[in-house]
């Protein structure tokens, strides 16, 4: 199993990064992994932490229509370049924790995704230089209030409410260039969306260069790659899991605002 990363708060409060072992242990690092951060002595046992979103970016950059079948299915063709937009940073929820579905929408989707996570300032980079500026992968969920989206001339407010970018559990370091994703919403064991992430249109080196031209990329920022074919709307009371082979799994239950 390749090694996860991840980002605990512990029971006094403190929040560390550390390596998750087998037995859920978590051994603690010294600083963030793609700033270098070294083991230490400290152990966290498996009750005494809590997991959360795996990293605490400055801003997370997304794709829009980045999978041919998602552009056909939202009615429009691929665009000739990628199409992006910012979800702040105060959207970003862990693993287990519940996205809050707000009043001022009436259709809120799920969109999975494979979201790429940056170990070093960025800028300006060709897509050879952008392979060794991706420090790892997780996963994510680019929650959007649909008809918000539609409604309004950006998608600053439909992509942009809290709770609306659960992350992780954690970040691995390799993943394998065909994963697949599947997405699947309360106990149906058939994935409402299905689709392995070399299916992209522009792959994540590609994604992260043409971003750098436009903007600076810190360490800890995230790029979300798009989401493929079988967007639906999302309900209180659900439960959807994102899945990702070689990372694992995603999992949040809705609730009221």
């Amino acid at each position: 199993m390749a090694q996860r990363y991840v980002r605990v708060k512990s029971q006094e409060g403190q929040i560390y990064y550390g390596l998750l072992q087998l037995s859920l242990k978590v051994e603690v690092l010294d600083a963030p992994p793609w700033l270098e951060g070294q083991p230490t002595d400290l152990i966290l046992e498996p009750d005494k932490y809590r997991i959360l979103a795996p990293c605490s970016p400055s801003k997370i950059v997304a794709v829009g229509k980045n999978y041919a079948d998602h552009a056909a299915e939202m009615g429009t063709s691929v665009p000739a370049e990628p199409l992006i937009f910012f979800k702040p940073s105060t959207s970003v929820i862990a693993s287990e924790m519940e996205i809050k579905y707000p009043p001022q929408s009436q259709r809120v989707d799920y969109e999975g995704e494979l979201a790429l996570v940056i170990g070093d300032r960025t800028c300006d980079c060709t897509p050879e230089e952008a392979q060794s500026k991706i420090w790892g992968y997780t996963i994510a969920n680019d929650v959007t209030a649909r008809d918000l989206q539609k409604n309004d001339a950006q998608w600053t407010r439909a992509k942009g409410f809290d709770t609306f970018c659960p992350l992780g559990p954690w970040i691995v370091r390799e993943l394998n260039p065909g994963a697949r994703l599947q997405t699947f919403l309360n106990d149906d064991p058939h994935p409402v969306q299905s689709a392995c992430i070399d299916q992209m249109v522009f792959p994540p080196d590609f994604l992260v260069s043409y971003i750098s031209q436009v903007m600076t990329l810190l360490p800890g920022d995230v790029v979300l790659t798009g989401t493929p074919f079988g967007v639906g709307a999302l309900n209180v009371g659900d439960r959807i899991r994102v899945e990702i082979e070689g990372i694992g799994r995603l999992e949040n239950s809705v609730i009221s605002r």
